[in-house]
């Protein structure tokens, strides 16, 4: 596993970002049932590359990056002929790990940032806090048989498993609950573009302090 923060390019595992420098990470992880390749930049433009074998799950990290305003690209080959659930875990722990390092010790952030981000019928509430302690709260039910999206098809339970992974690996503290919603693809679509853009404001630069009466994240 690799990793890299701070710099354009290059850069040394655990390397804290400096003021004003790209705040960028790569992370490579390798195990029986997958394998996962990511590079994330915070302080991007929304260019997304992104396969990961289910094209809905594609569809919903290029909203990820779109909306947060990051750099992204992702590159994981998994055991779909078993389950869908190691790629998007895993996916989830390496993207976490990514923002993790290139967030090095938060100085400057907002921290904070919650929103209501409406997708046509479907209405969701999004909270996140950049504490450092990993928790989420994820109240976006579904039915046991609701039918998967895209092929191959992609179980919208596993989103909560995507964000458990990711807060886990970030040190993030998420809240996200469905308010409405009745379309699958567009509640899944709106939890996605939700924390998309909750990261976005909160990883937002205001200063040069540590926010944090700790002094520490």
């Amino acid at each position: 596993m690799t990793a890299t923060a701070g710099g354009t390019g290059g850069g040394t595992a655990g390397a804290m970002p400096v003021a004003g420098a790209v705040r960028r990470a790569e992370r490579r992880r390798s195990t029986k049932e997958t394998s996962v390749d990511a590079l994330l930049v915070v302080d991007g433009s929304g260019i997304t590359e992104v396969t990961t074998g289910l094209p809905f799950f594609d569809h919903m990290l290029e909203q990820l990056g779109r909306h947060g305003g990051f750099d992204l690209r992702v590159r994981a080959e998994g055991d779909l002929a078993v389950d869908a659930h190691h790629t998007v875990e895993d996916v989830g722990i390496v993207l976490g790990e990514c923002l993790a390092e290139a967030l090095g010790d938060k100085a400057g952030v907002r921290r904070f940032a919650s929103l209501l981000l409406p997708l046509d019928e479907a209405l969701v509430e999004v909270a996140l806090d950049l504490s450092g302690r990993p928790y989420l709260a994820y109240d976006v039910p579904f039915a046991p048989d609701t039918a998967g999206l895209g092929t191959p098809p992609f179980d919208p339970q596993l989103a909560e498993e995507f964000w458990r992974a990711f807060v886990t690996a970030a040190k993030v503290t998420l809240h996200v609950r469905r308010k409405e919603g009745r379309n699958t693809h567009h509640v899944v679509e709106a939890t996605f573009k939700g924390v998309a853009r909750a990261l976005r404001d909160a990883v937002r630069r205001e200063g040069n302090a540590i926010p944090s009466t700790k002094g520490a994240l």
